[in-house]
């Protein structure tokens, strides 16, 4: 297999580097923290100017049908600059979901608009009992003279406060769990967003006694979990690429501190232990790569492979994450905590990575049960 990027791939790392480097700095991130928004609707024009809302929408819905591959090369850009716009939310779950599921209307309505920049959307799957259980929901959504009326409530939706439209999961029946489409403005809907670890923003939603035309059903009706874990997996894979984006700031940070940073008249990184910690870390962070693009590789795979490359990638991506970031801060000091620096920073960015969808222990455990199922009897 050939693991090395195309001449388009090379284009596309390259322009996203240099965008974010660009545009995202210390100031911008501080600014971003304070606006109740989470992120910048200027700089949401510009990735729809430079193609990166389009990147994985079909062409046939004005997309440039890319592939995970290209999305993890994005992500990686984008934890290089904690970017904080709602791309996983919008692109990655609520796009990737409409074009699985969606009929072609539904995919005609919103996709040109997903790829312009005009429509902004997010998943409200995860709920309190659940414990990252994707089979748990209690929501519901029963039939009505006019079409469904959905009751329940969700907790930690990517980005939901900025959505125009929200897709939904509920229990139809004992069998099967449907997706809907929700405008923002529906009245029942309430939102309760907060900040995340790390920057962004996500949000809790109500639904009380929410009515919903029949056409607001994603999809034929046929049981939605395959593809809700499809797009988990797929996030994961994206989230991964972006963690490894963020340890590779660590540490070119960290190498450039210790060989600045000087102790008995000598730079940190002339102490051969210092030289092996940062070994460490550069090895945690290469293998934390193969991982991502792993996952990345196998997203449109067989599900019980796809889903062991997203749950193995999501342990090990989380536990190298933890010993870069640790290891950074450290070798630091004390400013490796302070608001001067950044380290902190990228460091609570990984700590929100490794519990979203949940954490290293989750996803060994699921790895292992996947890993059962596939023997043979």
């Amino acid at each position: 297999m050939d693991l090395n990027l195309s001449d388009e791939q090379r284009l596309l790392r390259e322009s996203a580097e240099r965008f974010v480097a660009e545009s995202y700095d210390a100031d911008h991130r501080r600014k971003m923290a304070n606006d109740p928004r989470g992120f910048s609707p200027e700089v949401w024009k510009q990735f729809a100017g430079l193609g990166w809302l389009a990147l994985p929408i079909p062409e046939e819905f004005d997309g440039l049908g890319g592939g995970t591959v290209e999305i993890g090369i994005l992500m990686e850009a984008f934890g290089r600059g904690l970017v904080s716009e709602p791309y996983v939310a919008t692109i990655v779950l609520g796009a990737g979901l409409v074009e699985r599921c969606g009929s072609t209307a539904q995919k005609q309505a919103r996709l040109p608009k997903v790829a312009d920049g005009t429509l902004k959307l997010a998943l409200a799957h995860s709920e309190r009992a659940a414990r990252f259980d994707l089979a748990k929901v209690a929501t519901t959504a029963s039939r009505t003279a006019q079409g469904w009326r959905l009751a329940g409530s969700k907790i930690a939706v990517l980005d939901g406060h900025a959505a125009d439209e929200i897709i939904v999961s509920a229990r139809i029946d004992a069998h099967r769990i449907g997706l809907f489409l929700v405008p923002a403005k529906t009245p029942g809907v309430a939102i309760s967003d907060h900040e995340r670890l790390g920057g962004g923003r996500a949000c809790n939603i109500e639904l009380s006694d929410v009515n919903l035309p029949e056409d607001a059903l994603l999809g034929d009706g046929s049981d939605a979990l395959p593809a809700i874990e499809w797009a988990t997996d797929r996030a994961m894979a994206a989230l991964g690429a972006e963690a490894v984006g963020i340890m590779q700031v660590l540490l070119d940070t960290t190498l450039e501190y210790t060989k600045i940073r000087k102790q008995f008249g000598r730079p940190l990184s002339a102490n051969q232990v210092i030289r092996h910690r940062l070994a460490d870390m550069a090895m945690q962070v290469d293998e934390a790569r193969s991982m991502a693009l792993r996952a990345a590789l196998k997203v449109d795979g067989e599900p019980v492979e796809r889903a062991r490359a997203a749950s193995g990638a999501k342990a090990k991506i989380g536990k190298c994450a933890r010993f870069v970031g640790e290891q950074s801060i450290q070798l630091h000091g004390g400013m490796g905590v302070t608001e001067e620096l950044e380290v902190g920073a990228y460091f609570k960015r990984l700590v929100a990575f490794d519990t979203l969808f949940g954490g290293s222990a989750h996803h060994f455990g699921r790895h292992a049960q996947l890993g059962r199922a596939k023997l043979p009897a």
